[in-house]
């Protein structure tokens, strides 16, 4: 068993994937800093508020008034979080058009390969050395005959 689990381990596709869970972890980061630490103040101008990822209200519950989410969620009260979820929603959508992106990039990288190698495999293929110097040989043979 721990020699199945080493083959699987070994194989190129594991390593791939831990590569690219390692990056993404990293690409979500500056993600959630673009959208936590640029976007949010600008929409947060826009909508009168100083963070927008803080704006709720209270379904059911006591809470204080100018109580930050945290505070109203620690409280126990039941609290509709609209600005958090609209976050999500924007950290989802920038992540969605970086994938986009770099998923373009990359095919079309892929695209211009193929058609390389297409190209190569259209032009005629010339005689080698070897078939020139045989003609040349044969053609002096049959001066000489």
């Amino acid at each position: 068993m721990f020699k199945e689990f080493k083959e699987f381990i070994a194989r190129g596709n594991v390593i791939d994937l831990a590569v690219g869970i390692i990056i993404g972890a990293a690409f979500t980061a500056i993600v959630n800093s673009l959208v936590a630490d640029l976007i949010n103040p600008i929409i947060g101008l826009l909508t009168g508020g100083t963070d927008f990822s803080g704006h709720y209200f209270v379904l059911k519950g006591e809470v204080p008034d100018g109580a930050s989410l945290q505070v109203a969620r620690d409280s126990g009260a039941s609290v509709f979080a609209y600005g958090a979820f609209l976050s999500a929603v924007i950290n989802f959508l920038i992540v969605a058009w970086a994938v986009f992106l770099l998923v373009k990039a990359v095919n079309r990288v892929q695209s211009a390969a193929i058609r390389k190698t297409e190209a190569e495999a259209e032009a005629p293929a010339g005689p080698t050395q070897e078939e020139l110097l045989m003609q040349i040989r044969d053609e002096l043979r049959a001066r000489n005959a």
